[in-house]
C-alpha cells in the first residue's frame, strides 16, 4: 500500500496520488508541479512511479473584509 505522505530529505512531502507508467510520465507532471512552486521528488514503487510534493506557504493573503484566524 503506498503512503500517502513520505518524509524525504527529512521533509514531509504528501504523494499526488497517481501511478506514472513511465519516468518520463512522472517527470512531466513533477515539472507542472514545479512551475507552481512546489517541490518534487519522485518515488519507484512495484513498478510504478509515483510523484511526491511539498510546498511551504510563504505568505497569507486574507480577502477583504477577512478576519485573521
Amino acid at each position: 500500500m503506498t503512503n500517502t505522505s513520505e518524509k524525504i530529505d527529512g521533509k514531509k512531502f504528501m504523494w499526488d496520488k497517481g501511478y506514472y507508467s513511465t519516468e518520463a510520465e512522472a517527470k512531466e507532471k513533477m515539472d507542472e508541479y514545479e512551475k507552481d512552486g512546489f517541490e518534487t521528488r519522485l518515488v519507484k514503487e512495484e513498478g510504478k512511479f509515483l510523484v511526491y510534493t511539498r510546498r511551504i506557504v510563504t505568505e497569507i493573503v486574507l480577502e477583504e473584509g477577512g478576519q485573521p484566524l
